[in-house]
């Protein structure tokens, strides 16, 4: 019998390493060895900490989850990781599943997607941000020479930002708080503003901040008549604005983006897994190395949940090396 370790949530801020007992794959099914795992500083850490609605207990769960919500719950969807059995199409080859922090796992063949290879290993953790950046801006629908604001340089927004500047002519500002998020925005290539002075009469702005903060700001800098999308996740938490002002009188609108299914102008003729592999491909630009800011080794992961749930300002992307013995 094979073994593995996993990374449960055994209550709202309380994580612990388990062993659990592998199968060995079947008739159309692959094992895959981890190496690299990250950290959705959104979803992830809401989880964590307990804040998924009861209302959205089954809408969040993740494809390859084990136990409910708020715990003991095993989750997670951003895994790379090397076939070590199954098809002779797939063995050795690097692959993305969407599965939980797991040194090694069973899954349908048709579970895994290979990985390009001009991607590292460690960078296609970020195919999970960058197919939502895809999802968002299939929403957004931007247009040549549009002027648009990203709010919230995190991982998503990062991510989006770096996209949009492949758009022709489209000026893009990356708005956050965080002063230090301007070197971030440098090496991807594209303007920052701080929150406190952004740049208004935008064409589109996306808020990925998950603050109520951010999507005022985003409310406050789009032109009249324009679209806000708001890509953000809010679990549990309220969201306040204020719409007496001039919500009404410039015929604003907001649209919500989530990537739990392909924006509508697709959905007829791409499948998620058709998004994936693009995202994929995507993630050969170089410049996407700048959000891999963090990495700890997989026996440091509880700790490294509760950092982050506490509060890390600086960190993107925190990956997981399962390079390590168990």
């Amino acid at each position: 019998m094979l073994e593995s370790t996993a990374f449960w949530i055994d209550r709202p801020g309380v994580g612990e390493l388990r062993r659990e007992p592998l199968v060995p794959p079947g008739d159309g099914e692959v094992l895959v060895r981890t190496l690299y795992t990250a950290v959705s500083r959104g979803t992830e850490v809401s989880v964590f900490g307990g804040h998924v609605p009861p209302s959205e207990y089954d809408r969040m769960r993740a494809p390859y989850q084990d136990g409910d919500f708020p715990g003991p719950v095993k989750y997670g969807y951003l895994n790379v990781g090397v076939v070590e059995g199954g098809p002779e199409s797939l063995r050795g080859r690097t692959v993305f599943t969407l599965f939980p922090h797991q040194s090694a796992f069973v899954v349908p063949a048709d579970a895994v997607t290979p990985i390009p290879e001009g991607v590292p290993a460690r960078r296609a953790v970020l195919a999970g941000a960058v197919e939502t950046a895809v999802n968002v801006l299939w929403d957004a629908r931007p247009h040549l020479g549009d002027r648009v604001s990203v709010i919230g340089a995190g991982m998503i927004g990062c991510c989006v930002a770096r996209l949009l500047r492949g758009v022709p002519g489209v000026e893009v500002a990356l708005i956050d708080v965080n002063p230090a998020r301007k070197e971030v925005a440098d090496q991807l290539g594209v303007g920052f503003a701080d929150a406190s002075s952004p740049p208004g009469n935008r064409d589109i702005v996306i808020n990925t901040s998950g603050s109520d903060a951010g999507l005022q700001l985003a409310l406050e800098t789009v032109v009249t008549d324009g679209d806000v999308i708001e890509a953000s996740w809010y679990g549990d938490r309220p969201a306040t604005l204020r719409l007496g002002t001039d919500f009404h009188s410039r015929r604003l609108t907001i649209r919500s983006s989530q990537v739990g299914a392909v924006a509508a102008g697709h959905r007829r003729n791409r499948t998620t897994r058709e998004r994936l592999v693009l995202a994929l491909d995507l993630l050969q630009d170089p410049a996407f190395e700048a959000l891999l800011t963090d990495e700890s080794c997989w026996h440091d992961l509880p700790e490294v949940m509760t950092g982050l749930a506490n509060g890390a300002p600086n960190t993107l992307c925190h990956t997981i090396s399962w390079g390590g013995p168990e």
